[in-house]
């Protein structure tokens, strides 16, 4: 069975190579991802709690979905595959910004990552899988960020990165698809 490949980058998002990914995530080589923030008709941010089994992060709150592209997919594509994987819906999906991080996690797992964060509109009910999302809600973002700073170690670091860099640019993004 083929492992699956990452896309490894330079810190200005140039292709240099590509990865096996659990490798990738001990070593910390950076590589592209992407976030996706789903929004509705009243502004609230789609949430989800990653399901206990995922190898990092399992149990947090997170944006709507995020993952790798593979090699020769583009990023917006595997943004809206992992979306319709992950929450089982599909819409449109905007860029909105990217910004790089480096975090390690307690199980020698290292995101080093330039994230490209999409955002898009949806007002219905997902259909999550269980392998990948334990539950879901919906969350005004004043309230999140409310939640982040009474109970950070219940939401994955790359959403807080997200919000406190670049907060404003999530929702003038979500308003251009009224």
């Amino acid at each position: 069975m083929a492992t699956e490949q990452m896309i490894l980058v330079d810190a200005h998002d140039r292709e240099v190579g590509v990865g096996d990914k659990l490798r990738t995530h001990v070593e910390g080589a950076l590589h592209r991802a992407f976030s996706v923030f789903v929004f509705d008709a009243e502004k609230r941010l789609l949430l989800q709690k990653r399901a206990r089994s995922k190898y990092h992060s399992a149990g947090l709150w997170s944006n709507t979905a995020c993952g790798h592209p593979r090699p020769g997919e583009a990023t917006v594509e595997a943004a809206r595959r992992r979306l319709r994987e992950e929450m089982g819906f599909d819409c449109e999906l905007r860029r909105a910004f990217g910004f790089l991080y480096r975090a390690e996690f307690d199980n020698r797992i290292v995101e080093h990552e330039y994230d490209h964060v999409f955002v898009g509109r949806f007002d219905g009910a997902p259909a999550p899988d269980s392998s990948e999302v334990e539950a879901w809600r919906w969350s005004s973002v004043g309230q999140l960020r409310r939640d982040l700073s009474e109970r950070p170690r219940e939401y994955s670091y790359w959403l807080s990165v997200a919000l406190d860099l670049k907060e404003w640019k999530l929702l003038n993004a979500a308003m251009r698809f009224e």
